[in-house]
């Protein structure tokens, strides 16, 4: 079966504390949820261990949970370009395969490290990536529409209107609870 989850971090290493705590966030994810597709899935794994939330062990969890089963870590390009900054990176390649949303026409300055990775571990045709468990590198070409959610959350501190952008009800969660109010 296949299935995508969502993987609603409790306390990120590289960045500072979010805005709305974990619970908050929980709750948005599982109102966005809600009426998505059968295959989209909440996985609280990362809320219930204490501690930072280091992708090298909620993946180490999931591979116990999957076996040998093909798994995937979808990553934007941004973030991917930043995993040498991340906790026992090149030991997520032994976990899964990293599947990076890639803008058309962006120019990508990888470090040394990466590029190499990239050199050795990257496939053209996603079918590649059921063959094996883990350790390909895929990068899907997606028309991204030019929303961030630094951008949400800095028009809701603002008091401006972020209808369309995010769900209605996860919009009013967020106002209710002024979740991002300045």
């Amino acid at each position: 079966m296949r299935e995508l989850r969502f993987l609603p971090c409790r306390q990120p290493p590289h960045r500072p504390q979010p805005v709305a705590d974990s619970q908050a966030r929980l709750r948005m994810l599982e109102i966005a949820l809600a009426d998505a597709d059968p295959g989209f899935s909440l996985d609280t794994r990362e809320l219930e261990r204490s501690g930072p939330s280091y992708m090298v062990d909620t993946l180490s969890s999931i591979r116990k949970d999957v076996g040998d089963e093909p798994l995937c870590l979808i990553l934007g390009l941004d973030a991917f370009l930043a995993l040498p900054a991340w906790h026992r990176w090149r030991r997520l390649f032994g976990l899964a395969h990293i599947v990076v949303l890639q803008r058309p026409d962006y120019d990508i300055e990888y470090v040394e490290d990466l590029e190499r990775c990239v050199e050795e571990r990257q496939v053209l045709d996603p079918a590649q990536l059921g063959t094996q468990p883990e350790g390909m590198i895929f990068f899907l070409e997606v028309t991204q529409l030019a929303i961030a959610s630094t951008s949400i959350r800095r028009m809701l501190r603002e008091g401006r209107n972020a209808k369309y952008l995010l769900p209605e009800a996860v919009l009013e969660l967020i106002q209710r609870e002024s979740l991002y109010a300045s």
